[in-house]
């Protein structure tokens, strides 16, 4: 390749890429929250199945819509759980907890509930659609405190060039610096990670995978319901089997957390995330080689559910997942594995 097209593909490559915000969503999840769709059992009070169904169903429709759906559900269930009285939660919810190292929010001051905030948060989904959200912040003890923020002030910046991903485009999780930013306190300090709520969210999380990976499913059960195809059968077959086990899973996980509300679930909800993911990308492996490259470009549900899941899965991190569960499992398993 001689210099001058190497140069042209180099700025090409680099050239700064508009966020790809869909003005759909956003009226999509004011619909939902119109209808009460939002208003879902609370996990851990008997119907945490019934919560991770809506989820599902959610997903299959659209991910990235589950996203915000998912994250404004999650904040109205820590809101409730934290036993935040004082907080008006009218409009649209997220909850934004990264801690990467390179961005960090502090409470630089306090009066009451009322705080002020500094710094920048990564990740933070829905940035440019939501009404408010849930932020995490590091107090003078150094431990993440929950803070309610109104996205509407001046005070509050986002940077678009952060978010350059292709499968999850229109969500938007963008860079925000808040700089002395108002917020409300949300429970106490440390309570965010402590409550058992929170390994209960992450639980609907695989929810929103198995709704995508069993509507993605579903494009393969009708294709070989229209034509006798021994090769899509035997991809069926593989992922009928997966999503089995997946559903297994997502229905023990939430009976044991509705028996138990109060314990910590991390040790099944972890299992429960693997199992899901790992179903899930099979499901995403078998469907496109049965179906090959026509539902990819013809079919643009099926396009978007096959680029955004991929992205979506990766708030897994994958083995460091996977190693935290079995350092969970000495002393455990014994319990946990017999039939």
């Amino acid at each position: 390749m001689n210099p001058a097209t190497l140069s042209f593909l180099q700025i090409f490559a680099q050239r700064p890429q508009g966020l790809d915000l869909d003005p759909q969503l956003q009226r999509c999840l004011d619909q939902c929250r119109a209808c009460g769709l939002d208003q879902l059992p609370l996990p851990g009070q008997g119907h945490t199945l019934q919560r991770w169904r809506v989820l599902a169903e959610v997903a299959g429709a659209d991910l990235a819509l589950a996203k915000l759906f998912e994250g404004h559900t999650d904040a109205l269930a820590i809101i409730d759980e934290c036993a935040a009285s004082h907080l008006d939660i009218t409009g649209s919810w997220g909850v934004w907890a990264a801690e990467p190292p390179s961005a960090r929010v502090r409470i630089v001051a306090r009066d009451g509930h009322q705080v002020r905030l500094q710094g920048r948060k990564a990740w933070c989904s829905g940035a440019l659609q939501l009404d408010c959200a849930l932020v995490t912040a590091w107090d003078e003890q150094q431990c993440p405190q929950l803070v309610a923020v109104r996205l509407d002030q001046p005070s509050l910046r986002t940077f678009e060039q952060g978010w350059q991903a292709v499968g999850m485009a229109s969500t938007a999780s963008v860079d925000v610096q808040l700089d002395a930013c108002q917020g409300q306190l949300v429970g106490s300090s440390g309570e965010y990670l402590s409550r058992p709520g929170f390994w209960h969210g992450g639980a609907g999380i695989a929810a929103c995978w198995y709704g995508a990976a069993q509507a993605l499913g579903g494009y393969l059960l009708e294709h070989c319901e229209r034509r006798a195809d021994p090769h899509a059968l035997a991809h069926l077959g593989a992922v009928d089997a997966a999503l089995a086990g997946a559903r297994a899973a997502l229905r023990e996980t939430a009976a044991w957390i509705d028996e138990q509300p109060e314990r910590d679930a991390q040790l099944p909800v972890r299992r429960l995330r693997a199992q899901v993911e790992d179903a899930a990308d099979r499901v995403l492996r078998h469907v496109g080689r049965a179906l090959g490259a026509t539902p990819l470009c013809r079919n643009s549900h099926f396009a978007r559910l096959s680029a955004d899941l991929p992205v979506f899965m990766r708030q897994s991190h994958a083995e460091r997942d996977l190693a935290e569960l079995g350092r969970q499992l000495p002393g455990a398993a014994h319990r946990e594995w017999p039939l």
